[in-house]
């Protein structure tokens, strides 16, 4: 009777450890390939994007700006993890993406899908006052095979100069979380281009179904911005990459990752991670 009881208590501990278990979330703006950036180009940082990937051990992570190439560069590099997300430019492989990355051991893929940050989400185009690009937000649906929980995680990249068009893919991201994920557990990362004072970020903070990682860890590893400018912008605080989940979420840590190689930046930003569990 003692050894039943015992191994039942044991199963049942087992049980809400896998239940809760915790999962390692990360955004990073990659920086995309250019060839003006002399000094900082792609064919040198891959290795240690790869690297700093590799060490600090991403379950999921969003990557905003990269490439086809840096993509292919990436996965070649982690044969560990698989990616999902379309181009901007033509939801196919051209422009900017917005990946997401994933353990392909650890994780089943349900339901992937994107939409761009515009008045027509369905299809390519910018929105609003947005000027310069395109803008897309690519989510998967993603099954955890050890514990058969569910979660959806969104990433984006936010318009860098239209004000409209910030407020209003702030406005669309809760939509469009709503209608894909609805009561489901979510994780939203992605480069805002907005503080902690921005109205996008704010009314995304505030909602009735996100909340910031961030605010949940007593002592967040916050020694930066997460704008570095390769280097150039290490006097400032404020955080534009940011990590939010479904109010029932706990994140128990969070940090900005400011790794380096030589005296050299991996990216313009540095990865923001989080530990999280539902």
């Amino acid at each position: 009777m003692y050894k039943r009881s015992l191994f039942s208590f044991l199963f049942f501990i087992c049980f809400l450890c896998s239940y809760s278990q915790t999962l390692n979330i990360a955004t990073y703006n990659l920086r995309y390939d250019n060839p003006g950036d002399t000094g900082n180009l792609w064919k040198d940082r891959s290795v240690a994007v790869v690297g700093l990937i590799r060490f600090h051990d991403f379950d999921v992570f969003g990557t905003q700006e990269g490439l086809k190439n840096q993509l292919d560069d990436i996965a070649n590099g982690l044969p560990e993890y698989t990616c999902y997300g379309k181009g901007r430019d033509d939801g196919g492989d051209k422009g900017e993406h917005s990946a997401v990355f994933y353990k392909k051991e650890k994780f089943a893929l349900l339901k992937c899908g994107d939409f761009w940050l515009s008045e027509t989400p369905d299809k390519p185009g910018k929105g609003w006052d947005a000027e310069c690009c395109n803008r897309i937000c690519s989510w998967v649906l993603l099954k955890d095979k050890a514990t058969g929980k569910q979660f959806y995680f969104f990433n984006v990249h936010f318009d860098h100069q239209g004000k409209i068009a910030q407020v209003e893919s702030g406005k669309l991201m809760l939509k469009k979380i709503r209608e894909i994920a609805g009561k489901n557990n979510v994780v939203l990362t992605g480069d805002f281009n907005g503080d902690r004072s921005s109205d996008w970020y704010q009314r995304i903070a505030s909602s009735d179904i996100l909340k910031d990682t961030y605010k949940d860890v007593k002592y967040p590893y916050a020694n930066n911005a997460s704008f570095n400018a390769f280097g150039k912008t290490l006097d400032r605080d404020d955080v534009i990459d940011h990590i939010f989940i479904s109010r029932n979420g706990k994140s128990s840590r969070w940090g900005i990752l400011t790794d380096t190689y030589r005296g050299k930046f991996p990216s313009d930003h540095f990865p923001v991670e989080a530990f999280i569990r539902f």
